[in-house]
């Protein structure tokens, strides 16, 4: 039979790319999306998915019940919730209750108590890379120039760098140039760092490094690289992108390879 599964849809094109995927077992999951108002793209799943509501941040309640009339059995958190909706919440009385529990209130704490509210319900949350295991960035060089040796330095600073401030949970993406840390991420979110650590470099040769967090749950909040990343590191004058191996997604790969020749932009990955 079927797998029964349920999208958890924010932002972007992860949710489509998620579908697609799915769609193409050998056995097709049924599909069941709830979207978030201001957030998840319903044009992009048209086609890929058998049903669709809608909800506001917040209504963890409505969701879960939505996902059981569904037949829903298992779960998968794919794209992003701006911070400004995530200032908005207004929770219903489910996640009021959870929210009591959590003593310390971070991405990994929260969503994991989701997760264990969805259990309580019968519903497995899934890896953030089911069935799109074959778009893990793998170390090396990927796309764009190839770097030099000097170029490989900043790479291995900024990791040190992000890494330690992924273990602060203050963010995992930092942009540093010849051993300097021009910005740090934290809840602004990583176009907006992108953006400010541009506009200090000025034009030079500016490095940014994402990582997973230490001990990633990889049920969500896996490090994604779209054609969007790209671009915006291009406006911003990034000329080097790298990424932590096997832990972070490349989604719409023609699109950066093309995006990275074009605009000079070299992608990597490390161990």
């Amino acid at each position: 039979m079927a797998r029964n599964i349920g999208i958890i849809a924010g932002s972007g094109v992860y949710p489509s790319t998620f579908a697609r995927a799915a769609k193409k077992q050998p056995v097709p999951p049924l599909l069941s999306v709830a979207a978030f108002l201001q957030e998840t793209d319903e044009a992009q799943l048209n086609g890929l998915i058998d049903s669709l509501e809608w909800f506001r941040v917040g209504q963890l309640g409505k969701l879960i019940r939505y996902f059981k009339s569904q037949g829903v059995t298992e779960a998968i958190m794919v794209g992003q919730i701006a911070p400004k909706n995530l200032f908005d919440l207004r929770p219903d009385m489910r996640l009021l209750f959870m929210l009591a529990k959590v003593k310390e209130r971070n991405a990994e704490t929260l969503f994991g108590a989701i997760a264990n509210e969805l259990a309580k319900d019968g519903i497995t949350l899934l890896p953030a890379t089911t069935f799109m295991e074959e778009l893990l960035a793998t170390e090396g060089h990927i796309f764009g120039p190839t770097l030099k040796s000097r170029a490989w330095d900043d790479v291995h600073f900024g990791q040190r760098i992000a890494k330690e401030s992924s273990r602060l949970d203050i963010g995992q993406t930092v942009l540093v140039r010849h051993g300097t840390v021009l910005a740090v991420e934290a809840f602004e979110g990583t176009n907006a760092c992108i953006k400010r650590g541009g506009e200090l470099g000025r034009g030079k040769t500016v490095t940014m490094v994402k990582v997973s967090k230490p001990n990633q749950d990889l049920r969500f909040d896996i490090p994604v690289i779209g054609s969007q990343t790209i671009q915006t590191c291009a406006d911003a004058g990034i000329s080097v992108i790298a990424v932590e191996a096997a832990k972070t997604l490349l989604l719409e790969k023609d699109q950066i390879e093309k995006l990275c020749k074009e605009r000079q932009i070299s992608l990597v990955a490390f161990a």
